[in-house]
């Protein structure tokens, strides 16, 4: 699945290179978002040129509150949810970690949610385990930790807490040899949903031999 910045790629205008060129929406999933936007009127707009010229109703809303932390305006997001959930769309939903605010946007008929793991874009992986683990117990819906992520071992922390899934693009983009980056999350995303499903050993205060004293010399 590849999430597509509709208002910063050309979409109208067929005389130019356009997405779809390069990527073959038959092979790969698109998954239109609204980055870039700062209302709910903005993000309804996008999504609504994006579902009129590729047919797509499975999306990306994230609205977001300022330009310098670039963190979901909540408020917006979960009017924006109601009203394209209503027009017929199935909108994964980035949001901040707040378990709460999760429930909110799942009761409105999110399809997903897609909680930060730290600012987007500052490499700074999962900043707050205790709330995602808890929007992960409570979720009904796929919960996939969006923005945030830096290197491999992020995505093996956010699959060995439950998640279905993480979103990557600077991580990978901005590693010196990303093909190879790509690959290492790979590798990460899978290692650490078999170590959520094996389920790990109980944490202990205290040190316990592992192996049986029963029949010491």
């Amino acid at each position: 699945m590849v999430t597509v910045a509709v208002r910063r790629v050309n979409i109208l205008d067929k005389k130019k290179p356009i997405l779809t060129d390069f990527i073959n929406p038959k092979k790969i999933v698109f998954l239109p978002n609204t980055a870039g936007c700062f209302n709910s009127e903005e993000a309804l707009r996008t999504l609504r040129l994006a579902r009129e010229m590729g047919g797509w109703k499975l999306v990306k809303l994230e609205v977001l509150g300022d330009k310098k932390t670039l963190y979901p305006d909540m408020i917006e997001t979960i009017k924006s949810t109601k009203t394209l959930v209503k027009e017929g769309f199935k909108v994964m939903v980035y949001c901040t970690d707040d378990p709460l605010l999760a429930k909110k946007l799942e009761d409105n008929g999110a399809s997903a949610i897609m909680p930060l793991a730290s600012p987007i874009g500052s490499g700074l992986g999962l900043q707050n385990k205790v709330n995602i683990s808890l929007i992960i117990k409570q979720s009904k819906v796929p919960v996939i930790v969006d923005a945030g992520i830096g290197t491999a071992s992020d995505a093996t922390i956010a699959m060995e807490l439950g998640c279905d899934g993480v979103l990557i693009n600077s991580a990978i983009a901005e590693a010196k040899k990303p093909i190879l980056m790509a690959k290492a999350f790979k590798d990460a995303v899978i290692a650490g949903r078999n170590s959520y499903l094996a389920g790990r050993m109980n944490k202990n205060y205290f040190a316990r031999a592992s192996s049986p004293s029963k029949g010491l010399i």
